[in-house]
């Protein structure tokens, strides 16, 4: 077998087969734009995930610019997004940067065999209800954990438990900085009120640059003594120039614990941090194919999405995926291929060789302020009042998801959301099975398998006929009970027409052989009609007619009742 015939293409590949440089000048200033967009994000995103300003922009680089060449996106930019934040923290917070390092790789590797499996389609059928329940719970997980920078608060320690952490705010709310609060409104506004002035122009970049300025002067040129306590990033991290040389992880195992252990413990973070790369990435893909019109490979995204997590932990970096709003920005800008993701990355590594110390100078509530509105663009409050309006049991998984998002973990809202969509989804298949009785006749103008010139089709004496519509799985021999119950005299035969049984499943196969064996110990022969042919398929590789005599298996309904006439001797 070839291997190479079993990895999907990357979108860079097939785009640089007719590349011009007229579009190399458009891919250009697109990815100069975008890597400006990114600069305060991904210093944000670094910051807020617990690990610092360099790591953030580390991650737009090298995972930026390897899911650019090898995912299936022609738009796609990748890099640091605030659906990571929580997860990461968590992680941090438990196993500290080695465990983040693991867990991101092992999401890296299961990422590959989502996209070596065929697993991208799959992804995109998650629930509507679980996706926006825990984006808006991260969104609000997010704004939560950012109220101790933007109302300088100067809490040391803020509590991880979302309840604990909003008590905390509440006992220390009397001690607000007002010049922190002010730099953060000022930062808040701007972000909001820039878009009406310039689209072009990202209102969180005009920010950072007023907001490092006013106090950059305030600091140095003034004697206002509440500017100096306004907090910077230079004041909480140091900022090396240059990238990071690459690193394996320290696998420093606490007593008792093994490698088998620790994998063990980080798998559940690692899927969920692979379950939200995919999800994102996958939903940033297909909004970008609508705008540019195109189409995407999602088996190559989810390939290049793991290589990417796979290799920029040993830089440094966090899980990293496709970013809708830095997608949005390449596309708006003219960026068509992955050059253009590619240059944005060289964008962010001129910031961190050239201008590390310009990026210390960035006020902590300004910061608190991008992602206030970061947060507040993820939370989709519309979306959930929309859904409200919807079905209870989708506003149920949307509400249960959301909640377990802010209260306990997202590893479990992800796991019990799509636990509760499942089982509300089979609910529904279950109930939309019908199973319908026929009594004396069926009328040929009605049932469109009667080969008959009759006007009506006898049903013979003692005989019981039954019609399934829809699949044959379980709930369908409780259905079954119900409708036989209606019959006052045991028949002599049972037929069950399974023309519009589209498919049946071990369940379904085990129900069916409990119903012929209970009706042969009644004295009842049951008789299967028009069974497709994949389901008569999977019936004999399944051993059924060793339950049932394939001579009771018949074609149509006109055979089947010719045979129940010669059973009760008509």
């Amino acid at each position: 077998m070839n291997i190479k015939s079993l990895l999907p293409t990357p979108a860079f590949f097939k785009v640089m087969k007719g590349y011009t440089s007229k579009q190399f000048s458009t891919d250009l200033m697109a990815g100069i734009i975008v890597g400006i967009v990114a600069i305060p994000l991904a210093i944000a995103f670094g910051i807020a995930s617990g690990v610092g300003p360099t790591e953030g922009l580390i991650t737009a680089i090298v995972a930026g610019f390897m899911i650019s060449l090898l995912g299936g996106t022609k738009v796609q930019i990748g890099g640091p997004t605030g659906a990571f934040i929580v997860i990461i923290y968590g992680i941090i917070q438990q196993h500290g940067l080695t465990g983040l390092m693991i867990a991101t790789i092992m999401a890296g590797i299961l990422l590959i065999f989502m996209g070596l499996f065929k697993l991208g389609s799959v992804i995109k059928f998650i629930p509507y209800p679980v996706v926006i329940g825990f984006t808006g719970g991260i969104a609000l997980t997010i704004f939560s954990t950012q109220m101790n920078d933007f109302f300088g608060l100067g809490i040391e320690k803020v509590p991880a438990d979302f309840i604990s952490k909003w008590i905390c705010y509440a006992e220390n709310f009397t001690s607000i900085e007002v010049w922190s609060f002010g730099v953060a409104l000022i930062s808040l506004l701007i972000i909001i009120f820039m878009p009406k002035i310039s689209k072009k122009v990202p209102g969180s970049l005009v920010a950072i640059i007023v907001s490092t300025l006013a106090v950059w002067i305030l600091k140095n040129y003034t004697s206002f003594e509440g500017a100096k306590a306004i907090t910077t990033i230079g004041d909480l991290y140091t900022l090396p120039s240059g990238i990071p040389a690459p690193k394996a992880p320290s696998l420093e195992l606490a007593e008792g614990e093994t490698i088998y252990s620790l994998i063990q413990t980080l798998f559940p973070a690692a899927f969920t941090i692979a379950i939200l790369g995919a999800i994102e990435s996958l939903l940033s893909a297909v909004v970008a194919d609508g705008v540019v019109g195109g189409k995407h490979d999602s088996n190559a995204e989810l390939v290049g999405q793991g290589i990417a997590n796979i290799v920029t932990p040993f830089f440094g970096g966090i899980p990293a995926t496709g970013a809708i709003a830095r997608t949005m920005a390449n596309i708006n800008n003219g960026g068509r291929t992955p050059v253009a993701g590619m240059v944005h990355t060289v964008v962010l590594v001129l910031v961190l060789l050239f201008m590390g110390g310009l990026v210390g100078l960035i006020p902590m509530p300004c910061l608190a302020a991008v992602l206030v509105m970061v947060a507040y663009n993820m939370s989709g409050w519309r979306t959930f009042v929309s859904l409200a309006k919807n079905p209870k049991s989708d506003f149920a998984v949307l509400m249960t998801t959301f909640v377990l998002t802010v209260v306990f973990d997202l590893t479990i809202a992800i796991e019990i959301g799509l636990l509760l969509a499942i089982f509300l989804f089979l609910r529904r298949i279950s109930e939309s099975v019908q199973i319908k009785d026929f009594h004396d006749e069926i009328d040929p103008n009605v049932e469109t398998d009667v080969a008959s010139h009759e006007e009506k089709l006898h049903i013979p004496s003692k005989t019981e006929v039954y019609e399934i519509e829809g699949p044959y799985f379980f709930g369908v021999a409780n259905k079954f009970d119900e409708i036989m119950g209606h019959y006052a005299e045991t028949p002599k035969v049972r037929i069950i027409r399974m023309r519009r049984v589209p498919f049946i499943d071990s369940t379904g196969i085990h129900n069916l052989e409990t119903l012929c064996q209970q009706s042969k110990k009644e004295g009842i022969q049951v008789v299967l009609s028009g069974v497709k042919p994949q389901v008569h398929d999977t019936l004999r590789k399944a051993g059924f007619f060793h339950t049932l005599p394939e001579e009771f298996v018949c074609s149509h309904i006109n055979i089947a009742l010719e045979k129940a006439r010669e059973i009760v001797g008509e």
